[in-house]
């Protein structure tokens, strides 16, 4: 009889409560705070539209990216706007090719060399962040000098050089980018790893005999997977802009293939000649996934900091 009091009294039910409250998942809890943020929401959702027009788009389209719409070739100030009767749903650029068709194409590899270059990046950094962290001494010094070597070389010349010895391809873009940014989330993780290592689930890690290479990437990484994940989603448009960038001034991505960088390139080119479309649409898609990444990024950092939890 006295349990069953027990366990109807308020007391106990409050208890239970508290308990359950502190057993949530960390990472159900952080999905619950990033839904209630509406912006970071709103930019998943239009991020995830842009992702499927990228996948997609082309099988919406009547033209290819590299065809060329022989009867408007030369009239493209009169005949190259948007319309759907002819199939040119975004316009023409100014070699008659099909605007819509390459916007697609476009996004496509802005988006694939952003996220994989992105990815991979932040990957390396934080690996070598944590070796640095873990072990300090020699190797630390090691690899921050590395660090400061590859913050001090100019990345633009950096893209030209390379492309001059292994040619321009959506592979070495990816790999040349994450050459050039692999010290990405390097400094966040290191000082974090050098606080862990001394924790009491180190200790005890080691005193189970696991290797340093197990401890790092088995024990302490995880641990830190919400830093990772922040940091990740504030260099993948970082990772955007500069494949942009360099494909703006025209040592990116090359023909046909195309990105959104180049894109607008083309079309602030010919923008004087009436031909604004070339420009607006590229434009829009960068200015989209831009702006949404780093509402993203704002909200995973409210939902993932250990400070916000209730």
């Amino acid at each position: 009889m006295k349990t069953k009091k027990i366990m109807n009294s308020p007391e106990f039910a409050e208890a239970v409560a508290e308990d359950m409250l502190e057993s949530r998942s960390f990472w159900a809890d952080a999905r619950k705070r990033f839904f209630k943020n509406r912006m970071a929401v709103v930019s998943m959702s239009l991020l995830f539209c842009l992702a499927l027009f990228a996948i997609f788009g082309h099988q919406f389209s009547k033209w290819t990216y590299e065809e060329i719409d022989w009867s408007i070739l030369g009239k493209v100030k009169t005949h190259g706007q948007p319309s759907i009767e002819n199939g040119h749903y975004f316009g023409v650029d100014e070699l008659g090719r099909d605007l819509y068709a390459r916007v697609v194409q476009g996004s496509r590899v802005s988006l694939l060399v952003g996220f994989v270059s992105g990815i991979l990046a932040v990957m390396i950094g934080a690996s070598m962040g944590a070796i640095a962290g873990y072990y300090g001494g020699r190797i630390d010094q090691v690899i921050m000098g590395a660090y400061n070597i590859t913050l001090s070389i100019p990345y633009i010349i950096f893209f030209v050089v390379w492309q001059a010895f292994f040619g321009r391809s959506l592979e070495q873009m990816i790999m040349v980018l994450v050459i050039v940014n692999w010290t990405a989330g390097l400094l966040i993780v290191r000082g974090q790893v050098q606080t862990l290592k001394n924790r009491e689930f180190v200790d005890a890690a080691r005193m189970l005999g696991l290797s340093d290479f197990k401890i790092i990437f088995k024990h302490i990484l995880p641990n830190m997977l919400w830093v990772i994940t922040i940091y990740m989603s504030i260099v993948i448009p970082e990772m955007i802009m500069m494949e942009s960038l360099v494909s703006f001034l025209g040592v990116g991505i090359q023909e046909p293939n195309t990105s959104w960088g180049a894109l607008i390139s083309e079309g602030a080119k010919t923008m004087t000649f009436g031909t604004i479309w070339q420009l607006a649409f590229p434009a829009a898609c960068f200015v989209i996934a831009q702006v949404s990444l780093y509402y993203i990024g704002d909200g995973l950092r409210d939902a993932l900091d250990p400070k916000e939890r209730a």
